[in-house]
C-alpha cells in the first residue's frame, strides 16, 4: 500500500490551487454587508470604460478640424480604445486569478494615468491613437477586476443585484461625461478633456491604495501560468451557455457603441445640434439606462434573471425597429430618432447586468478569467460595430440605426441558439454555488 505524499508547503502559507483542480467551496454561503465606499470605488473602476469613451465625444467634430484628419481616421481613436480594453481584459483577468486583484489593479491605473497625459499632448492623430491603446490597456484592469471582486464577495441573484447597483454608479458616467466634456470645450480645447481623465485615473489609484484590500486570498488563487490561462479560456469557449450569455451582453454593448460612435455626427452634423446640447441628449439616454438597471435590481429578487434578460432584449428590439423606420423615412426629425433610440439604449440596462450575472454564474471558480472573456467579447464586437457606422459616408441616421438594430437581433439569436432553456427553471444559486465569505478587509474598505 502506498502512502499519501507528504506536503512540502511551508507552514503558515496557504497553497495556491493547482491548474485544473476544482475550487473547494465553503459549506454554505456567508453574506456580509459590502460597505458603500467599496461599492462607490468599484463603480468608479467600472466607469473607466464609459469615461474613457464618452468624455470626449462632443469634441470629435472639433478634433477632426484641429488635427487635420478625417472622420474615419478619428474613428480609430474610439476603435483603439475598444481594442485596448478588450486586450487588457484578456490578459488581466487570468492574471488576477493567479496573483490576486490588487497588484494588477495598481499597475493598470498607473498606466492609465500616464497614457492619458500622452493623449493630452498628442501632436498628431497617430500619437493620439497609440496613446488611446495604452490608456485603454490600463483602464481594462479596473473594469475586469471590479467585476471579479463582485464575484469574490457574493453569489447567485445577489450578483445581478449588485451589478445593477454598480450600473447606477457607472450610469452617472455616460450622463455626466458628455455634458462635462461639452462645457469644458467652452473653456479650452479637447486636450483639457484628457487632463480630466488623467485626474480621474489618479483619484482611483489613490482610492485603491488606501481603500481596497485583497479580496482573493492565496489559497483560492489559480496557478499554472499562460498554459492554465489558455486552458481556462478554452474551457469557457466550449461552454455554449457561457458563450450565449457573453454574446448576448457583448452584442448589446456593440449596439450601444454603434450609437456612441455615430451619435456625435448624427446629432451635430445632420441635425445641427450644438456640442453642449448634444451632451444633454446623450445624458438622457444615460438616465434611461440607470432607470432600467435599477428596476432590474429590484425585480431580480423575485424574477429569474434569464426572464429579465429576455424582456430587456425584446424591449431594445422594439426601440431599434422604430429607430430604423424613423431614420429611413425621416419621420419626426430629431425627435423621431431620439425617442426610439432612448428605448433601444435604456433597455440595455436590463440586458447587461443579467447577461453578465448569468455568464459568471456558469464558472464561479474562475471569475476573473470569465469576467475577462465577457469583457473582451464586448469590446471586440464593439470595435467591429463602431467603424460600420461611419463606413458609409451618408448624412443620415440610417447607418447608425441599422447597426444598432442588427446588433440587437444578433444578441437575441445568440441567447436563443446557445443557451439551454432548462436553465431558466433552476435557481441562480444552484448554478453559481455559494460565494465565499467576504473578507473583513474587503468589508472595511
Amino acid at each position: 500500500m502506498s502512502s499519501a505524499p507528504s506536503s512540502t508547503q511551508p507552514p503558515g502559507r496557504p497553497a495556491a490551487r493547482p491548474a485544473g483542480e476544482p475550487v473547494a467551496r465553503p459549506p454554505e454561503a456567508t453574506r456580509r454587508r459590502i460597505a458603500p465606499t467599496l461599492i462607490i470605488l468599484l463603480g468608479g473602476l467600472t466607469a473607466l470604460g464609459p469615461m474613457t469613451i464618452d468624455l470626449y465625444l462632443p469634441a470629435l467634430p472639433h478634433m477632426t478640424r484641429e488635427l487635420h484628419t478625417s472622420q474615419t481616421l478619428l474613428q480609430l481613436t474610439l476603435t483603439a480604445a475598444l481594442v485596448g480594453l478588450a486586450a487588457g481584459q484578456a490578459v488581466v483577468g487570468p492574471l488576477s486569478d493567479a496573483v490576486g486583484r490588487r497588484r494588477p489593479l495598481l499597475v493598470g491605473l498607473g498606466t492609465y494615468a500616464v497614457a492619458s497625459v500622452v493623449c493630452a499632448v498628442a501632436p498628431t492623430i497617430e500619437v493620439l491613437v497609440a496613446g488611446r491603446v495604452v490608456q485603454a490597456l490600463g483602464g481594462a484592469a479596473g473594469i475586469v477586476i471590479a467585476r471579479a471582486i463582485v464575484r469574490d464577495l457574493v453569489s447567485g441573484r445577489e450578483i445581478a443585484r449588485l451589478f445593477s447597483l454598480l450600473l447606477l454608479v457607472t450610469g452617472l458616467a455616460p450622463i455626466l461625461a458628455p455634458v462635462v466634456g461639452g462645457q469644458l470645450l467652452r473653456l479650452g480645447s479637447w486636450r483639457m478633456l484628457f487632463g480630466v481623465l488623467t485626474a480621474f485615473g489618479v483619484v482611483l489609484l489613490l482610492g485603491v491604495v488606501f481603500g481596497l484590500r485583497e479580496t482573493l486570498p492565496a489559497e483560492r488563487r489559480r496557478q499554472g501560468g499562460a498554459r492554465d490561462a489558455a486552458h481556462s479560456y478554452l474551457r469557457l469557449a466550449r461552454d455554449r451557455s457561457f458563450l450565449g450569455y457573453a454574446l448576448a451582453g457583448g452584442l448589446g454593448f456593440a449596439g450601444m457603441f454603434a450609437y456612441i460612435s455615430g451619435s456625435p455626427f448624427v446629432y451635430q452634423e445632420v441635425f445641427g445640434i450644438s456640442p453642449q446640447f448634444y451632451g444633454v441628449l446623450f445624458g438622457l439616454n444615460g438616465l434611461g439606462l440607470m432607470a432600467f438597471s435599477q428596476a432590474n435590481g429590484r425585480l431580480v429578487r423575485r424574477v429569474d434573471p434569464r426572464r429579465l434578460l429576455v424582456i430587456g432584449q425584446f424591449t431594445s428590439l422594439a426601440g431599434a425597429v422604430l429607430l430604423v423606420l424613423a431614420a429611413a423615412t425621416s419621420f419626426g426629425g430629431v425627435v423621431g430618432v431620439l425617442l426610439p433610440l432612448f428605448v433601444a439604449v435604456a433597455s440595455l440596462g436590463m440586458v447587461g447586468p443579467n447577461a453578465m450575472a448569468l455568464g459568471l454564474s456558469q464558472h464561479p471558480e474562475m471569475a476573473g478569467t470569465a469576467s475577462a472573456l465577457i469583457g473582451t467579447l464586448q469590446f471586440v464586437v464593439g470595435a467591429l460595430a463602431g467603424p460600420l457606422v461611419t463606413a458609409v459616408q451618408v448624412r443620415s441616421a440610417l447607418p447608425m440605426a441599422t447597426v444598432v438594430a442588427g446588433c440587437v437581433v444578433l444578441g437575441i439569436l445568440a441567447r436563443v441558439i446557445l443557451t439551454r432553456p432548462e436553465e431558466s427553471e433552476r435557481a441562480p444559486e444552484e448554478r453559481s454555488g455559494p460565494a465565499r465569505p467576504a473578507t473583513a478587509s474587503a468589508e472595511e474598505s
